[in-house]
């Protein structure tokens, strides 16, 4: 194994992969878990295996981290890999040039549909998981699913009703498809785009999807190389698309905005007038290339150039210079007149955007993100944010938004986040109030936790 200080950025510090699996019971707590909490907490991101590089943050095979909670305990904590085909060494591309879409890192997301636990990776299909991380294996929905499946599913509170789509490196790039409440997978209809981007997120509204075609895409000469085979590339055009939900519907409305890049949306809705707002955290072609090249990623022309240690989407937050890398931003789409309008909502460095999941959809007040020094509550009425931070080393992670059994108001409920820190110690669970962002408990966690990516909340009574 190379020396730490020759690794790459993605394999040192906080996001140094563990080793091994594990198991613990009985974990400390500190303060007072609340009683409502009574599930797992989970969360999915790349690990790879000893002395492995697989050349960039995004492509580790997956591990899943997931913590107990009942009766104000904290009962156990595990992690474990996903067994993917890809981890049990089957190529993605098959020797015929076949795509084989089980063998994938499984490594993005981890959510629940229909009583299915599933870990999710873009680039692939669905890995099925049991409540306690074991691997059942890859999941199509008895077959329905031809496509690979998007790490960022979104569920209607309405309905039930899950909206997925797939992207491809050849004709359909684009495919949509609905979920019913009960697991069936119902609909799957191709989507017009001119070529493959790097589509990794999307959003609902009550009656419309809306889709975000923009200027990073899959370049054939970097396959093959390793890592990902994005890059940005202006003339490709950048614009956001509404499409009706209505059965059958493939017709989209375009609006050209100004070039950038998306991760990560946190809502969107229709206002009084009929507008489509979409609020996520926007790039800049410089805040993308700092963030792209520093996880393993090529810079596109004109880019930044820097080395493959320098950083990362997570570490790019903590950017010292006058412009953050990535702020959350709103776009007002009118279908009526065809008109765009497009802001920043907040100059602090932003991502991994969450919310109250009940308002998907629907109007919400408040956004929850991270940053390098902890996690930002906007309010998005008020225009205000509010900063719970993290001390010396240590990170958070992703504020997954619990909403408290009795709450009235839309931010009563706790914010889970794992912390990882920069020095490798133990990693924990922090447990806040969402309403005040003080802190209600911290679960101490007997081995590191790497940073990563995406985790969910799975109730003990949920589906």
């Amino acid at each position: 194994m190379p020396e730490e200080t020759t690794l790459p950025a993605y394999l040192r510090g906080r996001f140094a992969p563990v080793p091994e699996e594990h198991s613990a019971t009985a974990l400390t707590v500190r303060g007072s878990l609340p009683q409502d909490l009574d599930g797992r907490y989970l969360r999915n991101g790349p690990n790879p295996l000893p002395g492995q590089d697989k050349g960039h943050w995004f492509t580790g095979p997956g591990m899943l981290h997931g913590i107990r909670l009942r009766g104000g305990r904290a009962e156990w904590y595990r992690n474990r890999w996903i067994r993917t085909r890809e981890l049990d060494g089957h190529p993605f591309v098959r020797a015929d040039g076949s795509v084989d879409l089980a063998a994938t890192p499984a490594n993005t997301h981890v959510v629940r549909h229909a009583g299915i636990v599933l870990a999710l990776c873009e680039v692939g299909l669905p890995y099925w998981v049991t409540p306690s991380l074991e691997t059942v294996g890859p999941y199509d929905f008895n077959g329905q699913l031809t496509t690979a499946m998007t790490a960022h599913p979104k569920q209607d509170p309405a309905t039930g009703e899950l909206h997925l789509f797939g992207v491809g490196f050849a004709p359909p790039y684009l495919t949509y498809h609905r979920v019913t409440a009960d697991g069936r997978l119902l609909d799957s209809r191709p989507i017009e785009v001119p070529g493959p981007t790097m589509m990794h997120d999307f959003a609902v509204t009550e009656h419309h999807v809306v889709w975000m075609d923009l200027p990073v895409v899959f370049d054939p000469v970097l396959a093959g190389r390793g890592g990902m085979p994005y890059r940005w590339d202006e003339r490709y055009g950048a614009r956001l698309g509404i499409m009706s939900r209505a059965p059958g519907s493939t017709g989209v409305r375009w609006f050209d905005v100004d070039p950038c890049y998306v991760f990560h949306v946190g809502n969107a809705y229709e206002d009084a007038r009929g507008r489509v707002v979409l609020d996520a955290v926007r790039y800049d072609h410089d805040g993308f290339d700092a963030a792209w090249t520093g996880i393993g990623g090529p810079a596109g022309p004109g880019g930044t150039g820097m080395p493959a240690g320098a950083g990362g989407p997570v570490a790019a937050l903590e950017s010292s210079g006058s412009r953050a890398p990535s702020v959350l931003h709103r776009w007002t789409l009118d279908p009526a007149t065809g008109a765009v309008t497009e802001s920043p909502l907040d100059d602090r460095a932003a991502e991994f955007p969450t919310h109250n999941e009940t308002l998907t959809g629907r109007p919400n007040r408040y956004l929850y993100t991270v940053s390098g020094d902890g996690i930002t509550k906007h309010d998005l009425a008020g225009a205000t944010s509010h900063v719970h931070e993290t001390p010396g080393g240590r990170h958070a992670g992703e504020a997954v938004f619990v909403p408290a059994a009795d709450g009235a108001a839309e931010d009563e409920g706790w914010l889970l986040s794992l912390v990882a820190d920069d020095d490798g110690a133990a990693g924990e669970l922090l447990v806040l109030d969402a309403t005040e962002l003080s802190v209600q408990a911290v679960v101490e966690l007997p081995r590191p936790v790497p940073a990563g990516f995406h985790g969910s909340w799975l109730p003990e009574n949920g589906h």
